[in-house]
């Protein structure tokens, strides 16, 4: 059984949410994103999701592009966010998942990158940009080393669609609760506990909402709807870069235990 996996199954028997907070690798510099997954691990996250900054990052809002762009601009690079990563990861109990391009993986190679990240204590992928119908080349190889490749599932997906993620989606699956890009929205659409049902009929494995959480109410709501993970990724990013790193620091440690609290306390 992968990290991953065992996470949710310990929160699972003890009916809790998983929180997976989301920041980005690099802004404002590695060291303090080393900080802040240490912060994270400790406020109350159970996993967590960082990013490669990438130069076309098309499934990102605003804040977490410039996030990105900030992080580019200081020349930060995938060797060096595996570098930081396999000198934090040891001293961290949530399992990091990895979220990515397909271009960066591609350039590399398929079996390298995964030799690396799972080198750097890297323990699950999310790939946007990687469709099902071209996702068996990295499903197989990343299961064969004990890394979670998680699809997407989007709002506009098809029932036969849905059940074919379902089905071939390793770790958690990832709904996608609005269509377009990350951010933050004022409410969450009711449509996501319609597909929290449709793919419940399909599967018993966790699934994580992202892509709009802003606050704790939101995170709140998509428990209530029966989401096993509240993803929250601009509303994190925002506060980290505002002010000084060490107030960022303070910030995200905040945010992160309120939308833990609010997640696991019984309405």
């Amino acid at each position: 059984m992968t990290a991953i996996s065992r996470c949710f199954e310990t929160l699972r028997r003890n009916h809790e949410c998983a929180l997976i907070p989301f920041i980005t690798a690099g802004d404002p510099d590695l060291e303090t994103t080393a900080k802040a997954l240490q912060v994270l691990d400790r406020s109350g996250a159970d996993i967590i999701e960082l990013g490669v900054p990438y130069s076309d990052p098309l499934a990102d809002g605003p804040v977490i592009q410039a996030a990105a762009t900030r992080a580019l601009a200081r020349g930060t690079t995938l060797d060096q966010v595996l570098e930081m990563l396999q000198a934090t990861t040891p001293s961290l109990q949530a399992p990091i998942i990895l979220f990515t391009y397909y271009n960066p993986i591609l350039h590399r190679g398929v079996d390298k990158f995964l030799e690396q990240i799972k080198t750097a204590g890297v323990a699950g992928l999310v790939v946007p940009d990687l469709p099902l119908e071209e996702a068996a080349g990295l499903l197989k190889p990343a299961g064969e080393v004990g890394i979670d490749l998680t699809l997407l599932v989007a709002p506009t997906s098809s029932a036969q669609r849905i059940e074919a993620i379902a089905r071939a989606s390793q770790g958690f699956i990832y709904l996608v609760s609005v269509t377009g890009v990350t951010g933050m929205r004022s409410q969450m659409e009711s449509r996501v506990s319609d597909l929290l049902t449709q793919i419940r009929r399909v599967t018993d494995k966790p699934i994580g909402v992202g892509f709009g959480i802003s606050d704790s109410e939101q995170a709140r709501q998509v428990r209530e709807w029966g989401a096993d993970a509240a993803i929250v990724g601009s509303a994190i990013v925002k506060r980290l870069a505002e002010g000084t790193p060490e107030s960022g620091l303070d910030a995200i440690a905040q945010f992160c235990q309120t939308l833990k609290t609010t997640i696991t306390t019984p309405s």
